[in-house]
């Protein structure tokens, strides 16, 4: 009885009805790209398309996340939602904290308001687990530390898990919160200022010198996109107790570390600016993956060297 149980819950996970919000960007393109080979119904909605090959096995939706007509039309048959709609990054929210509101967390509740009424079963939405943590009393930081944000981008992610909790109590729908610390790889640009290995390894590549705010003694925790990919999967299927986990690599790295490394890698220095330090960056920043381990059964797989190679590659072979 066991097995048949089992059997028909990987049924209804091939034939389930997903949709991707935010498709188009990093994580949303090697998503759809992962996703749409293993189930047969994957939408991926989201405005420009980088990377056309990423979406072949997916039906792609041009529109705008902040349009509540274009969101309920995306979503109206599915079963699963998978927001990763980031509408601002951690350095502009701060500049604008009425849009990042609006563009964020508003047009969130109207998404959450459409899965309501569409009857949508389940949402999974990606946080960010290096900044709704704030300055961490905890290293390795595990998801009951305490939330003090020290930018308007981790308050608007707190903001949003806590509109889950509300939904989930109020009309039973479903969620898993992914708290990401920093994921890299293939599909990564710099073109919203977010992605520090894809950008430092463009302006080696191109023999420019990089930027760098503060010494370069800030630690930060990187997660391979794979990796990030294989959560946001698990999650789909998940019936765990637990609603919100952190996903990385549970090791901190330091940007000259990580400077190091692509000098290894591509076989010649990098010159460095070394800018003063900002006070919207935290010291560091590392997450504590055992939860996601016990009760997600997700564990990272490529290692940081690894990780790299595959970056590079992919970044000499794009052409960027």
């Amino acid at each position: 009885m066991k097995l048949i149980t089992k059997l028909q819950g990987q049924v209804m996970q091939k034939n389930s009805r997903c949709v991707v919000l935010g498709a188009s960007g990093f994580i949303g393109s090697r998503l759809c790209e992962r996703l749409g080979v293993k189930y047969s119904n994957v939408k991926a909605f989201g405005r420009n398309r980088m990377y056309e090959d990423a979406f072949k096995t997916c039906k792609w939706i041009e529109g705008d996340f902040a349009d509540p007509n274009q969101i309920a039309n995306a979503i109206g048959d599915c079963d699963t939602v998978i927001h990763l709609v980031n509408a601002s990054t951690p350095a502009s929210a701060n500049i604008n904290r009425v849009a990042d509101l609006q563009a964020n967390v508003v047009s969130t509740l109207n998404l959450l308001d459409a899965c309501v009424n569409s009857g949508v079963k389940k949402i999974i939405f990606l946080s960010s687990g290096g900044t709704v943590y704030g300055v961490p009393s905890i290293i390795p930081t595990p998801e009951a530390a305490e939330n003090n944000p020290i930018t308007a981008y981790g308050v608007s992610k707190l903001t949003i898990e806590k509109y889950l909790s509300l939904y989930h109590h109020l009309y039973n729908l479903d969620y898993c919160v992914l708290r990401v610390a920093n994921p890299y790889g293939p599909y990564q640009t710099n073109k919203k200022n977010q992605g520090v290995i894809s950008a430092f390894f463009q302006h080696a590549i191109h023999d420019e010198p990089i930027d760098v705010w503060g010494d370069g003694t800030v630690v930060r925790d990187y997660v391979f996109i794979d990796d990030v990919v294989d959560a946001i999967d698990l999650a789909i299927s998940n019936n765990s107790a637990y609603k919100i986990f952190n996903i990385g690599s549970g090791a901190g790295i330091s940007i000259n570390e990580i400077i190091s490394t692509l000098e290894q890698t591509v076989g010649k220095s990098i010159a460095v600016n070394y800018l003063p330090s900002r006070n919207m960056d935290v010291p560091i920043s590392v997450l504590d993956i055992n939860r996601a381990k016990a009760h997600l059964g997700w564990s990272p797989k490529v290692s940081w060297q690894n990780g790299i190679v595959e970056t590079y590659k992919w970044i000499k072979s794009s052409g960027l």
